[in-house]
């Protein structure tokens, strides 16, 4: 076994092994295209990057302190359905507060942490399918309808939550393929 990572430095790439997230203030069509095409093509890569592993492999920590590949895989089905729902709520009401959700303890509850994949698996394929046609539908002026976050206190565009969300999923299939690479997982 190998020593936990307390170094900040060393303890970065682990953490974002894609780099931290650069969301976009505002955007072009080009850039709104390859974010959708990231977002549509999430539950392919998720299965690619989980594909072959065993109950052990889904449970170990994608860095030391971490969560488990089993709870990035929940995780991403949590928090692609809030943002998809914080979309809706920016295209059908004026500036809507959305709500919080504390993530790291939706992550401790049971069907995070003890449940089989598959499920959000699911939950991913036909959420992103959705997400896609619902953002390849928008006109050009609703990429800048706002939604606000009373945590941050900030107004965020749709391009903006766009950008962030086609990083998001790859940063978080870059942990687990991180992982196994480093673990030599076949």
């Amino acid at each position: 076994m190998t020593e936990p990572i307390h170094d900040e430095a060393e303890l970065e790439p682990l953490r974002y092994p894609i780099g931290r997230s650069a969301d976009a203030s505002e955007s072009n069509p080009q850039q709104r295209e390859e974010w959708i095409e990231h977002i549509r093509r999430l539950p392919d890569r998720l299965e690619e990057a989980i594909e072959g592993l065993n109950e052990e492999q889904l449970d170990t920590p994608y860095r030391d302190g971490g969560w488990t590949v089993r709870q990035v895989v929940h995780h991403l089905a949590d928090s692609h359905m809030n943002a998809y729902i914080r979309l809706k709520l920016a295209l059908t009401e004026e500036g809507p507060t959305i709500k919080p959700y504390a993530e790291g303890d939706w992550a401790k509850q049971p069907d995070a942490s003890g449940m089989a994949v598959g499920a959000s698996l699911l939950i991913l394929r036909g959420l992103h399918a959705r997400w896609t046609f619902l953002l390849e539908s928008l006109a050009a002026e609703q990429w800048a309808r706002t939604f606000y976050h009373p945590e941050s206190r900030e107004w965020s565009r749709l391009d903006t939550q766009t950008s962030h969300y086609a990083w998001h999923g790859q940063h978080h299939t870059a942990q687990i393929t991180a992982l196994r690479d480093r673990s030599g997982w076949e």
